[in-house]
């Protein structure tokens, strides 16, 4: 990919470029924790945006998107917002370098990807990580520290892509360390690497291929569900919460928020309990706390759906040690942690019987922790 994206950049502006990357990501565990206040513990992985950008001495930008085969140009301005919506999210990254005082000049750039659309791996937090270095590299000499870094790409977002996204998954992509996953703690943004190099084991996403798009909102419906508990309770958010108080108030909850907050107060000791199984190498306990999850997810958060149960349930019966749905739910991957001596026939059965079901195979990601944003040249 490197070559292809060098070759295509001296072809279209005839000069030797920089080169740049930064990864898509995966979650182990920790879900809908985020806007609780809780822990996420994410991991960058194997699947980048890569992209080839060297100045051009103008105040405009020229970017070719190998993948999509399309060019855009477009100026630095506020009312010089390129029209395609990828582009966007570049212009997005030097819009929201420029409001905070930092400096972006006109450059040329081509890019490409191997992350997988569509499959909840954060191909745009991976896009808006690669150029925020870049930028960071080429015109402002590395000053703007790394969260900073993390937090345009999360204001590209909401700003100029219309997504009211948390900071995980720009977070996972800049501070991605190979065989290392990372515990954030959303409330203090405080972080610590944990070692992720398992022997005997690999981690591969089953993407089912489905997306359920959902009427009423489901997101924020659970959203106002925790917010309205954690008021109940006395607490900031459910992070401060704990199942003796939660219990102690049921009466006076109903149903559905009382097995939201549930979920994310198990959730957040979960993520504690699997950072502690993984300093011990126990992978039983991290496996179990992956079904406890899917089944909280599933049962209590009620955001998975019937073909990710069923993988779920597949993984169980080929004894995988670890599976859940990963992602916001309603569709998308299970990421499951599985025996090297396991791992084809797990594949297979799962491939085999998902088509039996649903008429299409499940697609195999296989995954490996890897570094985040970085510079190759």
């Amino acid at each position: 990919m490197e070559k292809k994206i060098k070759a295509i950049f001296n072809e279209k502006f005839g000069k030797e470029p920089e080169m740049y990357a930064s990864a898509g990501r995966i979650n182990l565990i920790g879900e809908h924790t985020d806007y609780n206040g809780g822990y996420v513990f994410p991991g960058a992985i194997d699947k980048v945006i890569m992209a080839a950008i060297l100045p051009n001495g103008t105040d405009t930008v020229k970017v070719y998107s190998v993948d999509i085969n399309e060019e855009a140009e477009f100026g630095l301005r506020e009312e010089d917002a390129p029209k395609q919506q990828w582009a966007r999210y570049i212009f997005g990254v030097c819009r929201e370098i420029i409001k905070r005082g930092g400096t972006v000049k006109g450059f040329d750039a081509v890019f490409a990807g191997n992350v997988p659309l569509g499959a909840g791996l954060s191909s745009s937090a991976a896009l808006e990580s690669c150029f925020a270095y870049a930028l960071n590299d080429l015109f402002n000499g590395n000053t703007i520290d790394k969260f900073e870094l993390a937090r345009i790409g999360q204001s590209t977002e909401h700003n100029y892509c219309g997504v009211n996204c948390g900071i995980m998954d720009q977070f996972a992509s800049v501070f991605g360390k190979k065989d290392h996953l990372m515990r954030l703690d959303c409330r203090s943004m405080e972080f610590e690497y944990f070692p992720f190099k398992i022997d005997g084991y690999k981690l591969v996403l089953l993407d089912s291929k489905v997306k359920h798009a959902l009427v009423d909102s489901p997101y924020n419906k659970r959203r106002q569900s925790c917010e309205r508990v954690a008021k109940m309770l006395g607490v900031e958010t459910l992070r401060d919460a704990t199942m003796e108080a939660l219990n102690a108030a049921r009466g006076e909850l109903t149903a559905e928020d009382y097995f939201r907050a549930k979920f994310v107060i198990e959730e957040k000791q979960r993520v504690l309990d699997v950072c502690d199984a993984l300093q011990r190498g126990d992978c039983e306990t991290v496996g179990r706390k992956m079904y406890e999850t899917h089944n909280g997810l599933s049962k209590d958060y009620e955001v998975s759906c019937e073909e990710l149960d069923f993988l779920n349930d597949i993984a169980r019966e080929c004894g995988v040690t670890g599976s859940r749905i990963m992602g916001g739910g309603f569709g998308g991957c299970t990421i499951n942690l599985v025996k090297d001596s396991l791992y084809e026939p797990f594949i297979a059965t799962a491939k085999k019987e998902f088509k039996k079901k649903y008429g299409h195979e499940p697609v195999e990601i296989p995954v490996v922790i890897s570094d985040g944003a970085r510079k190759l040249s």
